[in-house]
């Protein structure tokens, strides 16, 4: 085994180590279930440094390759051992709450009817051709003329994800550093992970990203900053203007690092369409996604920035699916171009903003400290994460648990709460979150129902 490892090592740097034993345990020659040799044997026989070799089985434990078992030694978990840290934010299979706001997902009640679009569609010519463009003319047309500052291409993927998942594998390499905002969307940890890659994260405020925590990470190196710029979730934080301009400045410094912007909530946000694009276009990367604004079962989002950072995704995706399908990109040309839809979205956004200010309002009545500038999510701090739930779910009301959206513990326990679904009854909410944001376990000890550092 010993034999097999340093044998296989072509740099013994600890990103060189970690790529060997990554290679071994995909190809098999490192199966589920096999105790490697201690980090001071391995360290010996290649004449490195201990240290070097526990940087390099942090990074396999983050990409989920291997795990330490206490007494029984650190053990491989097999080239499919990453766990989504969504497993943690979501209910338990079988598990029905009355009233459940752990989804994040929109009110299908303000989502727009898809009849119409699919009655005019019935007269429209379709794909006729493999060669036909990834994306239809029109629609492309139609993004450019809407996008937030002059983008040199533009493509349509299978929604936000999607795209985060071809960037991230495009242009990041095994050990490199991600910049991420701390709290964020568990799935881009769960992506970052997956690319092998490290998230460094970044505090937040009221304005977005702090410069001070960005010029601090920017010292130690990375490849990439992914943020969002408005309505973040969890928080439905919003960068202003003038923090996207600190923020650039910053950045202007370090030419490497690729910025990637993921709108989610676009068309239903209150805030301005703020951008670091229009500081830095000549490496900026924004997703706008569809699926909160026009429906989730679009699976749409559309990218827009340098050819150079595009050029790889869209190559590398002909040969997969090709492109998004056109039946779909007609349909959402079709709604982006309705006077009705436009107006429906000005509802939709009036309506969230006025669900969020009146739980918001009523929460503060409790005594609660929460955060939801803007989308559909909001914050809710806790004294103890898992005493919160519980409390929650003896009301029959069930939210996501904060830790999985943690790049580095907030030192304060945390839950979201999709405020978006809540169409009345604030202060009885807002009276059974109090309770449980204030409930804390027996002897006191803190909780989580996803343990720190943990995956």
């Amino acid at each position: 085994m010993l034999q097999l490892i340093t044998k296989a090592v072509i740099d013994r740097g600890a990103q060189g180590i970690a790529a060997a034993v990554s290679r071994l345990v995909h190809s098999g020659e490192l199966p589920a279930g096999t105790r490697l040799p201690t980090v001071r044997a391995i360290a010996t026989e290649l004449g490195v440094s201990p240290t070097t070799v526990s940087e390099a089985w942090s990074w396999l434990t983050r990409a989920g390759l291997i795990a330490t078992r206490g007494r029984s030694g650190t053990i491989v978990l097999g080239g499919d051992g990453l766990r989504s840290r969504m497993r943690y934010a979501r209910l338990a299979p079988g598990v029905v709450a009355a009233t459940d706001l752990s989804t994040g997902v929109p009110d299908h009640e303000l989502l727009p009817d898809l009849t119409e679009s699919l009655r005019r569609l019935g007269s429209e010519p379709l794909t006729a051709s493999y060669l036909d463009d990834p994306v239809l003319p029109a629609l492309a047309t139609h993004l450019f003329d809407h996008w937030p500052y002059a983008v040199q291409q533009l493509t349509v993927v299978d929604g936000a994800l999607d795209a985060l998942d071809r960037i991230m594998r495009a242009h990041l390499r095994f050990g490199d550093r991600v910049l991420v905002e701390n709290p964020t969307f568990p799935p881009i940890l769960d992506l970052v992970d997956s690319a092998g890659a490290t998230a460094v994260p970044l505090s937040l405020d009221r304005q977005g990203i702090t410069p001070s925590s960005l010029e601090s990470a920017l010292g130690a190196g990375a490849l990439m900053l992914i943020l969002q710029p408005r309505a973040h979730n969890p928080t439905g934080v919003s960068m202003t203007a003038r923090r996207a301009s600190e923020l650039a400045a910053l950045l202007e410094g370090h030419p490497a690092v690729m910025i990637v912007e993921d709108d989610h909530a676009a068309d239903i946000t209150s805030a301005p369409a703020v951008s670091l694009g229009c500081h830095l276009p000549g490496r900026t990367v924004r997703i706008r996604s569809f699926a909160k604004s026009l429906g989730p079962d679009l699976r749409l989002a559309a990218v827009g920035g340098p050819t150079s950072a595009l050029a790889p995704v869209i190559d590398r995706r002909m040969l997969g699916p090709g492109w998004s399908s056109r039946l779909l990109q007609h349909i959402l040309l079709d709604l982006l171009t309705s006077p009705s839809t436009a107006v429906l979205l000005e509802n939709a956004r009036t309506e969230y903003a006025r669900r969020r200010l009146a739980l918001l309002a009523a929460l503060a009545q409790e005594g609660a400290v929460a955060t939801a500038d803007d989308g559909i999510n909001l914050w809710l701090e806790v004294a103890d994460e898992r005493s919160a739930m519980v409390a929650l779910a003896a009301h029959g009301v069930a939210v996501a648990p904060g830790a999985p959206f943690e790049a580095a513990p907030l030192g304060r326990d945390h839950v979201r709460v999709t405020v978006g679904l809540v169409r009345d009854g604030f202060p009885e909410l807002a009276s059974v979150l109090g309770a449980a944001a204030r409930a804390v376990p027996r002897g006191g000890a803190r909780s989580r129902s996803l343990p720190r550092g943990s995956r």
